[in-house]
């Protein structure tokens, strides 16, 4: 499908700012996704234009936190195979899946996720409390429970993908003893994993906008530059008000579109 100029320009900052995003902390998809269909893509092509469209941002992001990722070699390795295998399972059910069921589906997943970073801080403090209480640490590599909770968010990630990187920051900020900024770029290494494999998987049986894809692609690498040098900076309480602010209107607009 052909896009105007402004919609082309639409397109591009939206990759620009979830780029920007995902790097920070996730779901850059909120931004893309409705900009996408308010071009009159298709939903099931949309979602796959964005997944690929948006490889190259994560891998911008997971560069630009380098510096973090330092000493956790071991624990990316032992993550990265959960990751890799609920993205294409994810893919798979993307396609397998009926596009009435997608569309009924996505706003439920969206919502759960926006739940989640909001309440998140609570239950951070109260896993601390726990831990205070009984005189446990975390598990350096998050055990089990981690594995699987990481299994189940690739599984959404591959997809849909909006609020992965959140999820991942959630599981991974209550289960391991890190820091949010260690934790959020280990978060990017995973968000790239999981879009490449949906996205290798997309590029032999899905339909996509080569155009759509192309300018996600060299706004989201922007994006994941810009994002890797301001993350550090803002504030926690300020990027949550931004996520639920674009998860709000994302399903808002998904909603009236069904």
């Amino acid at each position: 499908m052909a896009l105007s100029i402004w919609e082309a320009l639409a397109v591009f900052a939206a990759g620009i700012g979830a780029g920007t995003i995902n790097t920070i902390v996730g779901s850059g998809t909120l931004i893309t996704f409705p900009v996408l269909l308010a071009t009159g893509l298709p939903p099931i092509t949309a979602n796959v234009s964005n997944t690929l469209g948006l490889v190259s941002g994560s891998i911008s992001g997971a560069i630009g936190y380098r510096r973090e990722l330092r000493g956790q070699t071991r624990r990316i390795l032992r993550l990265a195979s959960t990751a890799l295998i609920g993205g294409l399972v994810g893919a798979i059910l993307l396609l397998a899946l009926p596009s009435d069921a997608f569309d009924a589906i996505v706003p439920v997943l969206v919502g759960l996720a926006l739940l989640l970073v909001l309440f998140q801080p609570r239950i951070a403090a109260a896993v601390k409390r726990r831990r205070e209480a009984t005189g446990t640490q975390a598990r350096p590599d998050g055990g089990p429970v981690l594995l699987v909770g990481l299994f189940f968010a690739s599984i959404y990630g591959g997809y849909f993908g909006a609020a992965q990187g959140v999820l991942y920051l959630s599981l991974m900020g209550l289960l391991l003893p890190e820091s949010l900024q260690r934790v959020n770029a280990v978060k990017n290494i995973l968000a790239a994993l999981v879009n490449g494999i949906a996205a290798v998987f997309f590029l032999f049986v899905a339909d996509f906008d080569w155009t759509a894809v192309m300018l996600i692609a060299v706004g989201s690498t922007i994006g994941g530059q810009i994002g890797a040098k301001v993350g550090r900076r803002l504030k926690p309480t300020v990027l949550r008000g931004v996520i639920i602010a674009v998860g709000v209107v994302a399903i808002v607009q998904l909603v009236l579109r069904g």
